[in-house]
């Protein structure tokens, strides 16, 4: 099987999953992950997407569906924690793990194979390990390329292994739906169906060189590799955190419109104070905060500003947010959500501040640690700041 070297594994239903890894009398009820009442849907698990719950739903909308539904908040600390031994588990398997998103990632194994098995016996091996050890479920698609091994896992789901030999290539591919293919999206979908091009076996026979006069060049090509399975078979080493523009950010919409400013600001200071907790739990640093504003007419506000010194301290992201928030001189807007982001990451290693006379030698920074400390003890709420205590989330 050395001709299907590469894994797709995808975790099932990943957010859904970890929010309730801990709440066995969940395993079988509808449980949606998101964010207030007027939010969006992040993540269903499979009982709520049977009512056709999914993420980008509007949470109105999901419980109409479903109104049964157990509603979760997201814990994107917890979330990035089970990425990241996820991913570990990944590179103890093989160097050559090219990570797409938190719950989903390509494996070159063909350096592996003589260690661990096949590659079938290697993927039910990293499903074993990560249902042991982290308490989730994956699927994982095995093929000799890349989109080939994606549509692989998905047709594994949920908690499967689908091995795609090269010969099965045509017979697994063609009978599908154009838009079924990596990386089609709607757009080129609807334009292939236009085209009287509605399987992927029409695309697969279609000339290439009429495909790119329809598509242009690099597309038309590309297309007609992705209906032989003939794509991208080489992968690049990449995790998520490796990315020089990569941001973490957090938003809430507010159960109901708001003008009062006290309000806005300690969910600023609740928004803050969760960003900079997952920046050092991951070990990184920002020098840019980001505000999103958006009103109740839905018209969004964006307003950045860069700092001297990078930093992950909640002290100083709230008051930047703050200010943001204050610049824009609001007159009774009446507030619909809210947003912070932090920008501009770097390893933690790599932050140098500039030492202040006089200054104490023991600050915010410090406190914000005992707070990771006392947390990581006795839960995520164990030490909040006086502010929160005053009111509900929004």
């Amino acid at each position: 099987m050395t001709d299907t070297p590469l894994l797709h594994v995808d975790m099932d239903a990943f957010y859904a999953s970890v929010a309730t890894r801990d709440r066995p009398d969940l395993a079988e009820v509808p449980v949606v992950v998101g964010g207030g009442h007027r939010g969006v849907v992040l993540a269903a698990n499979y009982p709520a997407r049977r009512y056709d719950v999914r993420s980008g739903l509007s949470m109105t909308r999901a419980r109409r569906l479903c109104p049964e539904a157990v509603v979760l908040a997201p814990d994107h600390g917890e979330f990035e924690a089970v990425s990241a031994s996820v991913m570990e588990i990944f590179r103890q398997v093989t160097p050559v793990v090219e990570a797409v998103s938190l719950d989903e990632a390509f494996l070159d194994v063909s350096g592996s194979l003589r260690r661990l098995g096949t590659p079938r016996e290697i993927a039910e091996h990293v499903r074993t390990r990560v249902a042991d050890e982290q308490q989730i479920t994956c699927s994982v698609g095995v093929a000799g390329s890349v989109s080939v091994a994606k549509l692989a896992s998905r047709r594994a789901k949920p908690d499967g292994v689908v091995v795609v030999r090269p010969r099965e290539v045509t017979g697994f591919l063609h009978p599908l739906d154009v838009g079924e293919l990596y990386g089609v999206g709607e757009k080129t979908r609807d334009q292939l169906h236009r085209f009287g091009l509605r399987t992927v076996g029409q695309v697969a026979h279609t000339p290439v060189a009429t495909l790119q006069r329809a598509f242009g060049q690099a597309t038309g090509s590309h297309l007609h590799q992705l209906a032989w399975g003939t794509d991208r078979r080489t992968l690049t080493p990449r995790r998520p955190s490796q990315d020089p523009d990569k941001s973490m950010g957090s938003e809430e919409t507010f159960a109901r419109d708001t003008d009062d400013r006290a309000v806005v600001l300690r969910e600023l200071l609740r928004l803050s104070a969760s960003v900079t907790r997952r920046m050092r739990r991951a070990g990184l640093v920002g020098r840019t905060v980001t505000l999103r504003v958006r009103f109740a007419d839905f018209t969004t506000l964006t307003r950045s500003r860069t700092l001297a010194d990078l930093t992950d301290v909640t002290s100083e992201v709230h008051a930047t947010a703050a200010g943001l928030y204050d610049a824009l001189g609001l007159q009774r807007a009446r507030v619909r959500l809210v947003g912070v982001r932090v920008e501009q990451l770097r390893p933690r290693a790599h932050a140098q501040r500039q030492l202040v006379l006089g200054a104490r030698q023991h600050g915010w920074e410090d406190a914000d640690r005992a707070v990771d400390r006392a947390a990581s003890r006795f839960g995520g709420d164990a030490v909040r700041p006086a502010t929160l205590l005053l009111g509900d989330r929004p």
